[in-house]
């Protein structure tokens, strides 16, 4: 009978002795301030699918405004005007990642002028419609149905028969609402 120089055991490589088949758990303590503002920070710039530098753009900005307005509502203000987020919010798109790629393709025109930008800041009085030569698109044949059933924001209006909208307000944090402390990011980007 001949032996094998490697013996055989029920742990994975690299796995501790003592604890063959079981992992460690990890500490479960408070979560800091930090982590908290961090998650918060990353909820909010994965919700307008920015990169880190754009969004780290926008705070700095906000926070260089200090004392003239509500930082919050300046910095809501300027993630919902990008046109990509109109375009979600006006219902062309079915989410924000696909208005920021119908936005890049070149499908709107605002005020007339065809616009690939999706950080483009859209101001009152703006006209966004949809290019005539992209109406025939397979992408917008259930398009009119769905407009028709779209919760547009107050600060928006939408035509669905000519296939435009109009932007008639400035949007604040009551109508966009966000779903995270606004304190938080701002005290993550001030340290």
């Amino acid at each position: 009978m001949i032996e094998t120089p490697v013996k055989k055991t029920p742990q994975r490589p690299g796995q501790d002795m003592m604890a063959p088949v079981q992992r460690r758990k990890k500490r479960q303590g408070a979560t800091s301030e930090y982590k908290k503002s961090l998650q918060e920070k990353q909820t909010l710039k994965r919700l307008y699918g920015m990169t880190e530098r754009q969004f780290k753009r926008y705070v700095k900005e906000t926070l260089e405004k200090v004392g003239t307005e509500n930082m919050s509502d300046s910095l809501i203000r300027r993630l919902e005007k990008r046109l990509d987020n109109v375009v979600f919010r006006l219902a062309f798109a079915k989410s924000r990642p696909h208005a920021r790629q119908l936005v890049s393709h070149a499908y709107f025109l605002v005020n007339g002028k065809s616009v690939n930008i999706a950080s483009f800041q859209v101001q009152k009085g703006d006209v966004i419609s949809l290019k005539d030569t992209k109406k025939k698109k397979t992408l917008f044949n259930d398009l009119s149905e769905r407009l028709k059933k779209a919760q547009v924001s107050s600060w928006l209006t939408l035509d669905a028969g000519k296939l435009e909208g109009k932007v008639v307000g400035e949007p604040n944090m009551a109508t966009a609402t966000p779903p995270v402390e606004m304190s938080l990011i701002f005290e993550f980007y001030s340290r």
